[in-house]
């Protein structure tokens, strides 16, 4: 399965996600803003990088452009409670592979995922 970064600033929704695609089979690290999720991409391979929009230190669209930037093949999937956030996301298209609207279903979340994660072959890391 993927290794997959999760950055996220609320705990109780860092939690779930990350319990959902654990039980998946996924490899994930989750931390709690976009700073600590540049450190763990610059000290670990990961395969996504699932990340809300609205954080403190460095939000989900700044981190979601360094990301590109240094790791261009690395799936970016947002995620956002705010329409105007979603919109600022949209206007990155060609950089982040999909945005979901927050509150999400387990089987959202999960479903979204596994979309994104089977477009990388079963052995291939993407940095």
């Amino acid at each position: 399965m993927a290794s997959i970064l999760i950055a996220e600033d609320d705990k109780a929704v860092r939690e779930f996600v990350s319990r959902a695609l654990k039980q998946d089979g996924h490899d994930v690290t989750a931390v709690g803003d976009g700073m600590q999720a540049l450190n763990a991409l610059q000290n670990q391979q990961f395969d996504m990088l699932l990340a809300d929009i609205v954080m403190p230190q460095l939000d989900g669209i700044a981190l979601a452009l360094k990301a590109s930037k240094d790791y261009p093949e690395l799936p970016v999937l947002l995620m956002t409670g705010y329409a105007a956030e979603r919109q600022r996301a949209h206007n990155l298209d060609a950089l982040i592979h999909d945005v979901i609207s927050k509150p999400f279903t387990l089987t959202e979340i999960r479903e979204t995922v596994r979309r994104i994660t089977n477009t990388i072959g079963p052995d291939e890391t993407v940095h």
